[in-house]
């Protein structure tokens, strides 16, 4: 009897063991997952938009909680039943975060940020360390270093709109329309209106610097632009 309750006892405390071993890893996850959202948070709060530091790292932590309870739950049923369900809902919640701005749509990037903070946590609840390491530390160069090299881009593509007076001529617009091509200005839009007797025009245009200059001294030097602005 002594040996058939010794044995008895170390399945016990092997498996105290085992249970205790796999909490602390459990535990560990949702910890790795708070460093996670909060070092992919911490970006959008210091650029202060509308998901920040708390809220992805709440997202991160409960992507990983489903993903765990997922598993733990499944009972020999598909583990996935759970965890396939956090992809719908941080799409709501993406979505959410998108918003019009006048002629503008803002918070993509955000979205785009919540769905990956959701993927994070969801490979980190998942055991894939190494695979969601790798995916922090892209998203943490793309998030901090693209907006320098975005802001080079945007330094030499500068948009500008130019609003003109002149005479009621539409050989004239023609010929500023012609002028912006052979600047090698991109149009994006163009808008006429009468205004006083004359013809005021809103002419929106991408271009680096140097082809902005050439186009404004083709409107400063010709005869029949009585005045514009930009």
């Amino acid at each position: 009897m002594g040996g058939v309750a010794a044995i008895f006892s170390e399945a016990q405390i092997q498996f105290v063991g085992d249970s205790m071993n796999a909490i602390a890893e459990e535990v560990f996850r949702i910890l790795l997952s708070l460093v996670a959202g909060g070092i992919i948070g911490l970006e959008r709060e210091v650029r202060d938009k509308t998901a920040g530091f708390r809220t992805l790292i709440f997202i991160s932590m409960g992507a990983t909680l489903f993903t765990i309870l997922s598993a733990r739950l499944a009972d020999g049923n598909d583990p996935s039943r759970i965890s396939a369900n956090i992809i719908t809902g941080i799409g709501f919640l993406g979505a959410g975060a998108i918003l019009r701005e006048g002629a503008r749509i803002i918070g993509l990037t955000t979205a785009a940020t919540i769905w990956l903070t959701a993927a994070l946590g969801m490979a980190i609840g998942g055991g894939q360390y190494l695979l969601a390491g790798v995916a922090l530390i892209v998203s943490t160069v793309v998030l901090w270093i693209f907006p320098l090299i975005e802001a080079g881009i945007d330094a030499l593509r500068e948009l500008h709109t130019y609003e003109i007076l002149s005479e009621p001529d539409l050989d004239l617009m023609q010929q500023i329309e012609s002028e912006v091509k052979t600047c090698g200005l991109h149009l994006r839009s163009k808008r006429f209106w009468k205004e006083n007797g004359k013809l005021r025009c809103s002419w929106n245009v991408r271009g680096s610097p140097r082809k902005h200059k050439k186009f404004r001294e083709f409107l400063f030097n010709h005869p029949k632009v009585i005045e514009f602005r930009y």
